[in-house]
């Protein structure tokens, strides 16, 4: 999880780093801001696979659902505090997404399908991430996760949140940029 797609996607693509420049943040919604849909899109696919492959790695190896469970959390919170990058991570709502998708498939186009609603509805990414993330211990619950993977899903939604505090703050004082605007 400390491989931050964002900061080795800016590199590679001689960009600066998106710690530095507009939100400040490692994720995909700055860097599509800050350079564009092919570094963003790069972006989101490394933060996925950052979530997918240690759970399904696990998953293959047959460890049990508590060890599934903290192998997706471990890759998030190395999203949110890599350790090659000075601690300062995204706001891990793409390694959510692969994390999800890697417990059950339906569990993360549930996520995806909800974010999407809320996105093209409000245009605003943020919100779409909060509302997405608040269903996902729900949908895990629907979907007939182990105990151990709804708690993992309900901690990490409760980081996602923690890390969105700035966003919380701009969506109540009306000051969010929406998703194509600056």
């Amino acid at each position: 999880g400390s491989a931050s797609s964002a900061i080795i996607v800016c590199r590679v693509l001689g960009h600066g780093d998106p710690r530095s420049e507009g939100s400040g943040n490692p994720g995909t919604t700055n860097v599509l801001r800050l350079y564009g849909k092919t570094a963003a899109g790069l972006t989101f696919f490394g933060d996925v696979a950052k979530g997918i492959i240690p759970v399904l790695a696990c998953a293959q190896l047959g460890f049990e659902p508590l060890a599934i469970a903290l192998a997706g959390t471990g890759a998030f919170l190395g999203h949110l505090y890599p350790i090659f990058f000075r601690f300062e991570g995204g706001k891990g709502v793409a390694t959510l997404v692969g994390v999800l998708l890697a417990f059950n498939p339906w569990l993360g186009l549930a996520f995806m399908g909800s974010w999407i609603t809320v996105a093209v509805a409000t245009r605003y990414s943020s919100l779409a991430a909060l509302s997405a993330t608040a269903l996902a211990p729900i949908f895990a619950h629907l979907f007939g996760a182990e105990l151990a993977v709804v708690s993992a899903v309900a901690g990490m939604a409760t980081l996602v949140y923690w890390r969105h505090q700035s966003n919380i703050r701009n969506l109540l004082a009306g000051r969010e940029s929406k998703i194509g605007k600056s």
